[in-house]
């Protein structure tokens, strides 16, 4: 596997994307303290009473759209690095996702106006589109 170029890039992008990820959970738990809102009762009872035992949709939004779309890309990618795609190209879907659902990312985390987020959003789904249907275009004659 490490003699594989595009594998090599596959492993580059996930694991800046991993650390995105990491980065946003810390987010997460930061705004979880400012807004009181907090997902078990334990910490709730710590910081204040079960009344802070409660889901609030901006704590959760970006790191759950995080694991939507990020965890399909592992899959897709790793899947995608062993059909022996051209490295170039392939380094390109890698790259578009990885800087699209970063851009998304901040586009979240400050508030962009519309529509930055959700093109952010869509060209990031561009190569895991492609790189399922060349998946499915080359798995198809085995099913």
């Amino acid at each position: 596997m490490m003699e594989n170029k595009v594998f090599l890039s596959f492993t580059f992008y996930s694991t800046i994307l991993i650390l995105k990820m990491y980065a946003v959970a810390i987010i997460t738990g930061q705004v979880r303290l400012r807004k009181k809102a907090f997902a078990n009762p334990e910490d709730a009872l710590r910081n204040g009473g079960l009344q802070f035992y409660r889901e609030d949709p901006d704590v959760e939004r970006a790191h759950r759209n995080d694991m939507e779309n990020i965890f399909p890309f592992l899959f897709l990618g790793a899947i995608y690095s062993l059909l022996d795609p051209s490295p170039t190209v392939a380094r390109i879907h890698f790259l578009i996702f990885c800087v699209g659902r970063i851009i998304h990312t901040i586009a979240y985390l400050l508030q962009l106006r519309a529509p930055t987020r959700s093109v952010a959003y869509s060209v990031a789904q561009l190569p895991c589109f492609s790189m399922a249907l060349q998946i499915l275009l080359a798995t198809t004659p085995y099913w």
